[in-house]
């Protein structure tokens, strides 16, 4: 059996969050852990050391997009996958340009379950070939 993979969820919705986690350690494939605020975001993921990162596109405080870029601007991280979270694109969106826009795996708010794990599989698959 393969270690259990490190999943840092960061996005403003405290529900959101705590849903998915409870969510993804009921897989018992992975441990996961929450951050709602996006500018302790790079903190979190540096004390943490995640295998990936859920990260929403729209945060009150600064957005995925600036989040990611200190994310990939840190030695320590900038190996680290991310999966952009958001509300904004719709699900159509998503899935006609095969899960990524600019790239980066997204996935369309509301996300359930299997797709959310199927995604982390994929994205942690690839991430794991070009090391």
């Amino acid at each position: 059996m393969s270690m259990m993979k490190r999943i840092l969820i960061v996005d403003d919705d405290e529900r959101l969050t705590r849903l998915m986690h409870l969510n993804l350690k009921e897989t018992g494939r992975f441990v996961v852990r929450e951050e709602n605020r996006a500018n302790a975001a790079v903190r979190t993921a540096l004390a943490f050391a995640p295998d990936l990162v859920v990260l929403d596109v729209m945060m009150p405080e600064m957005d995925g997009g600036d989040v990611a870029a200190q994310i990939r601007s840190r030695p320590e991280l900038n190996h680290v996958p991310i999966v952009f979270l958001t509300a904004a694109a719709k699900k159509n969106e998503v899935d006609g340009n095969h899960g990524r826009i600019g790239g980066i795996p997204f996935l369309a708010k509301p996300v359930d379950i299997d797709e959310l794990t199927a995604c982390l599989d994929r994205t942690l698959a690839s991430a794991k070939l070009t090391i």
